[in-house]
């Protein structure tokens, strides 16, 4: 594990100070370098400087008064972390930007996968056997998808299967799909940008779950780089909060004893999806209704002037509302755009951990998922992607590699390991469940991302079925949920897809909605 800050502002804490500053500040604004007081000659006067700014600091930060911290920002880059550490802490909010390494389109390598510190020789045994097998499966499966991706590749991009182009599409289809049986302790690399004040509660909720051991070394060495920089900075750290000291941990034990198998919810909640991937649990039932009053508000008109199909229209139809054509995401910027906040929607969700790792850098579509350890179970529990289910052959092979990783999880863990290192061995195709809500604005921005056929297939099935059932519940909303091209050719926007050479094959953009099929 490697922890790099690559980039910071010069002076964080005198920085924060002054934005504060500033905000009583008669004379205009004030610079970091007078709250150090680098203006000053005399020492004694820079002392009092210096007092000055560490009182106003912790006094700010005690009432609560942060966003002074917003305005730094740190730039990270992260070595050797796990998938499972991404998806459980790093990306678990909305505060921050990653850009990482993609297990879609690059390869896995074997000793990329993370190893838990503290482990017995005879645990690490287990360990180390289990994801080599793991990552033998996945090598194996990708040579026995190929095949299959490229008969359907073939079918999309008719004479490219055979040229390098479609030699190395088709390869990085089927590692697609095989990467469902890595374990989530395979590592990433990124970019990880985040505010000064979302490393403060980094900081605080360091051994929070579901990965505290690993949450210690990273989320210390980031600490520790950034106070290397600027040791004023520890006047503002406050002591990581004790897992015991939780009311999820609290909740967990008091549960615990009259607490039955998660099986019971997980056999309820997979009956409310009643076959989706994606169920409209939740909307604004007068959804369309304040939209159309927004836009009126918005414009200064009555229903006489502008009726509520009228009003959605011009905010939502791309051929009288251009925004909708840009890639820009110009909505919460513009006065139109900001009307479509009102109408809200929540879903029920069940992805595969792999899935819903990309599902999650939605962060303007948040959602309350699990404590990993409340869910899984003895029993296997996983998503099987729909290219493995088009051969019977290939779906028993993937099925028994999933009953293999339950069973060196319930070794590993009868050998006397943590449960919290056991769980790295879960695989990625682990199913999770949870419920996940959204604005129209986010929503309808999610749409035209994972509507688009390049997009991850199980986010893509997701999507699908929410865009359905918003038009079920919102038509005149609904049907102007569309993926890229559907939107950029109503606008009259030129090329209709934006991928250029990433083209998927499909002219969905003619499609209905209810036609929309795919297997890669």
């Amino acid at each position: 594990m490697k922890v790099t800050l690559v980039n910071s502002f010069a002076r964080p804490f005198d920085n924060a100070v002054a934005a504060a500053r500033t905000c009583y500040a008669p004379n205009g604004i004030v610079t970091p370098e007078q709250v150090a007081g680098q203006h000053l000659t005399d020492p004694d006067k820079r002392q009092r400087a210096n007092e000055r700014k560490h009182k106003l600091a912790a006094a700010i930060y005690q009432a609560g008064h942060h966003t002074t911290l917003q305005h730094v920002h740190l730039q990270f880059a992260l070595e050797g972390v796990s998938r499972q550490f991404i998806w459980s802490f790093l990306h678990a909010h909305p505060f921050y930007n990653s850009e990482q390494v993609s297990q879609r389109y690059v390869t896995v390598t074997p000793d990329q996968v993370y190893l838990p510190e503290g482990l017995a020789p005879a645990q690490r045994d287990i360990y180390l056997a289990a994801v080599a097998r793991q990552m033998a499966d996945y090598a194996r499966l990708t040579e026995a998808l190929l095949p299959l991706a490229r008969a359907e590749y073939a079918r999309l991009f008719r004479g490219r299967a055979d040229q390098p182009r479609g030699t190395g599409d088709i390869q990085k289809k089927a590692q697609e799909v095989a990467r469902y049986l890595l374990p989530v302790g395979t590592t990433a690399y990124l970019y990880h940008t985040v505010s000064l004040l979302t490393l403060l509660r980094y900081r605080r909720l360091t051994d929070h779950f579901d990965t505290p051991a690993e949450q210690r070394r990273v989320i210390g060495a980031m600490v520790a780089q950034v106070l290397a920089q600027d040791p004023d900075l520890k006047v503002l750290m406050e002591d990581p909060l004790p897992i015991e000291a939780t009311p999820e941990f609290a909740l967990m034990a008091r549960l615990a004893e009259g607490r039955g198998a998660a099986g019971a919810l997980i056999a309820g909640f997979d009956r409310e999806l009643d076959g989706r991937t994606s169920r409209l649990i939740d909307w604004s039932g007068r959804g369309e209704q304040t939209l159309a009053r927004a836009v009126r508000e918005v414009l200064g008109v009555t229903p006489r002037e502008l009726d509520d199909d009228a009003a959605i229209a011009a905010v939502l139809d791309p051929a009288q509302n251009p925004y909708m054509g840009e890639t820009l995401n110009l909505k919460l910027h513009t006065k139109l755009g900001r009307a479509m906040v009102h109408p809200h929607y929540t879903f029920a969700k069940k992805l595969s951990h792999t899935a819903d790792s990309q599902d999650q850098r939605h962060r303007l579509t948040p959602a309350s998922r699990p404590i990993l350890s409340a869910h899984v179970g003895d029993a296997p529990d996983y998503v099987t992607p729909l290219l493995v289910r088009q051969d019977g052959r290939l779906e028993r092979e993937f099925a028994r590699s999933m009953e293999q990783t339950w069973d060196d999880v319930a070794r590993l863990k009868a050998a006397g390991a943590p449960e919290e290192a056991a769980h790295y061995l879960l695989p990625n195709a682990l199913a999770i469940r949870f419920t996940e809500s959204a604005d129209l604005a986010a929503l309808h921005h999610k749409m035209a991302m994972r509507l688009c056929y390049n997009a991850q297939e199980e986010i893509w099935q997701a999507s699908r079925d929410e865009a359905e059932q918003v038009r079920a519940v919102h038509p005149r909303i609904g049907r102007w949920l569309l993926p890229p091209c559907g939107l950029r050719d109503r606008a009259g926007t030129r090329p209709v897809c934006p991928e250029g050479d990433r083209y998927c094959g499909v002219k969905v953009w003619r499609l209905d909605l209810a036609d929309y099929h795919r297997v890669i």
